[in-house]
């Protein structure tokens, strides 16, 4: 089964196997698998977040300064981009900054990257962030869910690369950087 038709399928109920099948394809850690209610599925133009979650609210904690050491080297690709600080990324700014990185890969090297090329997202939106509307009163509760958020920390690896050359895949992370709110750089396999 490829990347591709699984993506297509996503809905389903996590097994053992199929947890290691999408910590394969997606790179979604277990801890991050536990908190999305064991559903994960593909909805709105080609975003992932969770499908059902423990709870529909959350709070939004704060986002620990320090470096920890879960996810801040590269494990499948040869370049990558990494956070500066801790931080929130929002579900659309990841998306966004894999669109910019692929539109950059498709200008650069046209069919190329479609047989050699692999991105890797190694961040997952599974926190819903609530809002109220405009000129509502105060008190009455918390608002309804309107988006999904990651917590960042310092040093971790937002995208992987590989199958591309260091001068493409320099411009695509700075083309990406662009996107989320919080600052990055780029990093290389050594």
């Amino acid at each position: 089964m490829n990347a591709e038709s699984m993506e297509k399928h996503l809905v389903m109920y996590l097994t053992r196997k199929s947890i290691m099948l999408l910590r394969k394809y997606l790179l979604v850690t277990e801890s991050q698998v536990s908190k999305c209610g064991f559903h994960i599925v593909k909805k709105k133009r080609d975003v992932l977040y969770p499908k059902r979650t423990k709870y529909s609210k959350y709070r939004k904690g704060r986002c620990s300064r320090g470096c920890k050491p879960d996810g801040t080297k590269l494990g499948f690709g040869r370049y990558g981009t990494q956070s500066c600080r801790a931080g929130r990324l929002s579900y659309r700014a990841i998306e966004a900054a894999r669109r910019a990185i692929i539109g950059h890969f498709h200008r650069a090297m046209s069919g190329q990257f479609r047989k050699n090329g692999k991105i890797w997202v190694r961040v997952f939106a599974d926190i819903p962030i609530t809002g109220k509307p405009t000129e509502v009163r105060m008190g009455r509760g918390k608002g309804n869910p309107t988006g999904w958020i990651a917590r960042v920390s310092t040093g971790q690896v937002l995208f992987e690369m590989d199958g591309v050359s260091l001068s493409n895949a320099r411009q695509a992370a700075t083309l990406a950087a662009h996107k989320p709110c919080s600052s990055t750089k780029f990093v290389q396999w050594s």
